[in-house]
């Protein structure tokens, strides 16, 4: 299939002024710091049920569910310079009219599109970077970074869609060096980058299950304006001596791959402070060839933007074999501790723990427990015998799920998937991949994942879509009988094991557990106790997004639905089915007239039972 857009469209810009103040989305997260939170209150609780649709755009960027690879609408748009940028799953760039979504300029980075990429055709989001330096005529004084599936980075300006020559080489980045061998598709870029203070910083998505020394999850940062690589880490300590070495067998960190950074990072500019959230070593579920707790897998880390150097670090998971990255980006905000405000960083999790950190020495402002966990029976591995469980807030995932527990719409339906987790290993969270087959619960999609959470800060509620599902995983002999295997596998080279994994469901492809399969909940994170819970139908992947006037916008459950919940009380005060899956966070603006919109990417998932699309959708008041 061809792509539906040359390498560039220009159209005549609509006529900006650089002085008019919008009041919008800049990043990603709303802000640097990922709180996925507006001030507006055009739109609130009153006449919230009055919103409509004004306007939607077309990407044209999709391929249906018999498409191969699949698409997944997973971006955000931001406003930047009164104009709204977003990424499309072929990559591409588009910069709309906010107003009425009319297209201003569209960039095409040409990706190969018949390429099996790890992360299937997959873009969340761009980046946006003002040169004040610059006079106000320079070409690319205003910049759009763009990271690609094929591992660049791109540097556009953000008037006329255009490579920044003096960026790089001629506007890019070459992101696939110095990293290790690099197999094709598997080396990516799927998450926005950061930006603070002239500085950008980039992590990689990788396909982390294929072999130990798959490419290193090494996290870079690059001049802004020349695209000079001023400083690389790499979460994985290469040598004796390196802060972190010692949590490692000894040979084992100097040939295992990944640990990287593929969700977004966040910044604190103010601070020097950029956030990074590590996930596993590779490869997943098996740890024999990496023993020890793994730093700095798993983590989240705060590093110096200007030199580089880690300031403190925090681990979710030790000795990570369930898949449990942290996925979310670490969400800044300020909370409440004895009458004061302390300035924080949320950590969401795939198991639906929530840490929650003092933002300059990374110390738990709730207290954190190191609990004795099931250990391994598979021969090689060696299981850490604690994990870090925080007491506040409370767990947003049950922590055991018993074959009793089964779920099914009739008699039938639930002894077929009773008899299925009667099958499994389980012991609770945690408990190890084995050769019989373990039921890990939570899933390794979450709990949390990308999606990540929002916090309002005068209420001090944090609003996230947790999901609840059961997986299966077995880990498998090499040279074992492959010809009766089921659910997906990945050969682990470098290990005695291979792995299969699937979702645990019924012969009618339902989900074992019992529903919901996702719920929205609030989490008051001055006391650390859940304010509510609103149940979704299916499973989610999307974020929230909470505003002043006390709304949080919530979607991606696969019902399609655009909710607006009251941030208070978590009722559902408005809806709408959007024309594709909602697989995305939600972002608000208003725009020079005074007007507020929200705005949603509609496009769906490719790995999910919902429509795929191409949607960017617009919602304002009459």
């Amino acid at each position: 299939m061809k792509p539906f857009w040359s390498a560039l469209v220009v159209l005549p810009l609509v006529c900006q002024s650089t002085t008019a103040q919008d009041t919008g989305w800049a990043y990603y997260g709303g802000d640097a710091g990922g709180a996925r939170y507006s001030s507006l209150a055009q739109i609130n609780k009153d006449n919230v049920s009055r919103l409509k649709t004004v306007w939607t755009f077309h990407t044209g960027d999709v391929f249906n569910q018999s498409g191969n690879p699949k698409t997944k609408f997973e971006a955000t748009p931001i406003l930047f310079n009164n104009t709204l940028f977003v990424s499309t799953p072929f990559n591409r760039v588009v910069a709309l009219d906010p107003e009425n979504g009319v297209l201003r300029w569209a960039y095409d980075p040409k990706i190969d599109l018949k390429r099996r990429y790890s992360e299937s055709l997959v873009s969340r989001g761009v980046s946006a970077w003002e040169d004040k330096s610059a006079s106000s005529a320079a070409i690319c004084k205003r910049r759009i970074f763009l990271g690609t599936l094929d591992a660049r980075l791109i540097a556009l300006d953000a008037d006329r869609g255009t490579l920044c020559t003096n960026f790089g080489s001629g506007g890019t980045v070459d992101l696939a060096q110095d990293v290790g061998k690099v197999d094709a598709g598997q080396y990516e870029i799927t998450s926005p980058v950061a930006v603070i203070n002239d500085i950008v910083v980039v992590g990689s998505a990788i396909g982390d299950n294929r072999r130990v020394d798959a490419e290193r999850g090494t996290v870079r940062a690059f001049n802004a304006r020349t695209g000079a690589l001023l400083w690389s880490w790499d979460p994985i300590p290469r040598s004796k001596g390196q802060p972190g070495y010692e949590t490692w067998t000894p040979g084992g960190a100097e040939r295992t791959g990944a640990a990287n950074a593929w969700s977004a990072i966040s910044a604190d500019p103010t601070r020097d402070l950029v956030f990074i959230p590590t996930g596993s070593a590779s490869p997943d579920f098996f740890g024999g060839e990496r023993l020890g707790n793994n730093l700095f897998a798993n983590c989240v880390v705060a590093i110096r933007a200007s030199t580089g150097k880690i300031v403190w670090h925090f681990q979710v998971v030790h000795h990570d074999l369930w898949d449990y990255d942290v996925a979310p980006q670490p969400l800044l905000t300020t909370v409440q501790r004895e009458g004061k405000d302390v300035t924080a960083v949320v950590v969401n999790t795939k198991m639906g723990h929530v840490f929650v950190l003092d933002r300059e020495t990374g110390k738990p402002l709730f207290p954190i427990e190191e609990r004795r966990v099931p250990v391994s029976d598979v021969p090689g591995e060696e299981t850490s015998q604690t994990q870090p469980f925080p007491v506040l807030p409370p767990p947003l995932y049950p922590q055991h799920l018993s074959a009793d527990d089964a779920w099914g719409a009739d008699e039938a339906e639930r002894k077929a998937c009773h008899d299925q987790m009667a099958a499994l290993r389980y012991e609770g969270i945690f408990t190890p991949p084995s050769l019989k087959g373990t039921m890990i619960f939570p899933g390794y999609v979450g709990g949390v994942n990308w999606g990540s959470a929002s916090a309002d800060p005068k209420r001090g509620i944090m609003v996230i879509n947790v999901n609840q599902l059961a997986f299966w995983v077995r880990l498998i002999p090499r040279g074992s009988d492959l010809t009766r295997l089921q659910g997906q596998y990945t050969a682990q080279s470098g290990t005695p094991y291979g792995m299969a994994r699937e979702l645990i469901r019924s012969p009618k492809g339902n989900p074992c557990v019992p529903p919901p399969w996702s719920r929205t909940v609030a989490i008051d994170l001055n006391k650390g106790n859940v304010v509510w819970e609103a149940p979704a139908d299916g499973p989610s992947f999307g974020g929230a997004m909470t505003t002043a006037s006390g709304l949080a916008f919530v979607s991606g459950a696969t019902d399609q639905k655009f909710r607006a919940l009251d941030v208070d009380s978590g009722k559902e005060l408005w809806s709408v089915r959007l024309p594709a899956g909602g697989q995305a966070t939600p972002m608000t603006y208003q725009t020079t007239s005074g007007r507020q919109y929200v705005v949603i990417s509609s496009g769906g998932h490719g790995d999910l039972p919902v429509t795929l699309g191409d949607s960017i959708i617009a919602f304002a008041l009459p």
